[in-house]
């Protein structure tokens, strides 16, 4: 095959794009942006859950990333598990076709190696494995950019996700944890490298209005029922959540303090108005954000953020707000730690309204001490951001004569580690 290196690149981006999660789409959005600045000639097209979405908001041909539309549904009838069965089978010609036709595919963040929220082995992480089996198949240069990995207790899970990552041509991981589940899985990561998650290399908006004492209190949440392990007790978990959420936004309410409701997903749409309902209160409101710019909007205005979502957190802390995670994975809690705030974690299983509140207002009385900490952590994420653009260019568009089969199978490993 012909070198990048001068050529127009044909480059895939891949994922559950476009689907209604923000923080999916903002990795999109941030690989889109290192495409345009380093990459400009490249001809890019999209495989993805919603194609309609990715082509009408980012501007690049899109196609549905599975055959059969019913995917994500669980089929019981006799019509539709064949119907899906005769989906997969459609898939593995459509995704090497597709693969085919490329130089480059990435696949933006995302948490594609992990199984920290329910995940069935022939959903999402078989579509993973075809991609990259296509890629090695066909000397195509698949790069798992930046993504989140974790322990997987379901051994056909397990299976596709090791088998997947040892395909891909290039690695590099959001946190160390995701980099140390991989080697425990039987990966070998001594090339891997480990940066800051993709979103923090998006533009950071200007709030619509300036944060004011005490200010708005943005409360992230979301329709969480535990993890993939978790299937048995998922409504147990899910009722935990949801009333010691209620109770913390009940008691900000009574304090008069405005409270306003953040998602990163349409399936959260019903914990907002579960919320809504049950407080019944001028002073809450819901947020209508559309793309992780919007949320960071909002973050920026609020004067602290308590919040669920990984990248509901990330957009408040790249914001500079404030914020105490309800951690749900250990990608929260390395979050975190990454930018000075490992203190203010709180299990997203076990929220326990008290102790919630306590380090809400511990959070708070140190929040101009906290401002500049964020600000110092931002300004060394965006650096080690550029690292990361930098070894990308050098593994996907080599300048020299290589062909796709002459390619190191990982960019050199010259990476900043991760802060402690």
């Amino acid at each position: 095959m012909r070198s990048t290196g001068n050529a127009r690149a044909r480059v895939g981006v891949f994922g559950l794009l476009g689907s209604g999660n923000l923080g999916n789409d903002g990795s999109l959005e941030a690989v889109l942006g290192y495409l345009r600045a380093e990459r400009p000639e490249a001809v890019v097209d999209a495989l993805c859950g919603g194609p309609e979405v990715v082509a009408a908001r980012y501007g690049i041909p899109a196609t549905r990333l599975h055959r059969y539309r019913g995917e994500y549904r669980t089929a019981s009838r006799a019509g539709a598990i064949a119907a899906k069965g005769l989906g997969k089978l459609a898939d593995a010609v459509r995704t090497a076709a597709w693969v085919r036709r490329h130089d480059v595919v990435i696949v933006p963040g995302m948490g594609v190696l992990e199984a920290t929220l329910p995940l069935r082995p022939w959903g999402f992480p078989y579509a993973l494995f075809l991609l990259c089996a296509s890629g090695r198949l066909f000397g195509t240069r698949v790069a798992l950019v930046g993504v989140g990995a974790a322990p997987i207790g379901n051994r056909a899970t397990r299976a596709l996700v090791r088998w997947s990552a040892r395909l891909a041509t290039y690695r590099s991981y959001r946190d160390s944890p995701s980099r140390d589940a991989m080697r425990a899985m039987g990966v070998d990561t001594a090339r891997d490298e480990v940066h800051p998650d993709l979103a923090f290399a998006l533009p950071t908006p200007q709030a619509d209005t300036p944060p004011g004492p005490p200010g708005t209190v943005c409360v992230g949440v979301m329709a969480f029922h535990g993890g993939d392990d978790d299937r048995a007790r998922a409504d147990a978990i899910h009722r935990r959540y949801l009333d010691g959420t209620t109770r913390f936004v009940r008691t900000l309410v009574a304090e008069g303090r405005p409270v306003r409701l953040l998602t990163g997903d349409a399936c959260d749409a019903p914990v907002v108005a579960a919320i809504l309902d049950a407080v019944d209160s001028p002073l809450v409101t819901a947020a209508e954000a559309a793309s992780l710019s919007d949320l960071m909007k909002e973050t920026a205005a609020a004067g602290t953020v308590v919040a669920t979502r990984y990248h509901n957190l990330i957009c408040a802390l790249k914001t500079g707000t404030p914020t105490l995670a309800l951690s749900y994975a250990a990608k929260s809690d390395a979050l975190m730690a990454q930018m000075g705030l490992a203190a203010y974690c709180h299990p997203a299983r076990e929220v326990d309204t008290d102790w919630l509140l306590a380090q809400f207002r511990e959070l708070e009385r140190r929040s101009a001490e906290l401002r500049q900490t964020l600000t110092e952590r931002n300004l060394t994420a965006a650096q080690r951001l550029e690292h990361h653009f930098t070894a990308l260019t050098a593994a996907l568009f080599p300048t020299t004569g290589h062909t796709h089969h002459d390619v190191p199978a990982h960019a050199p490993a010259h990476a900043q580690q991760e802060n402690p």
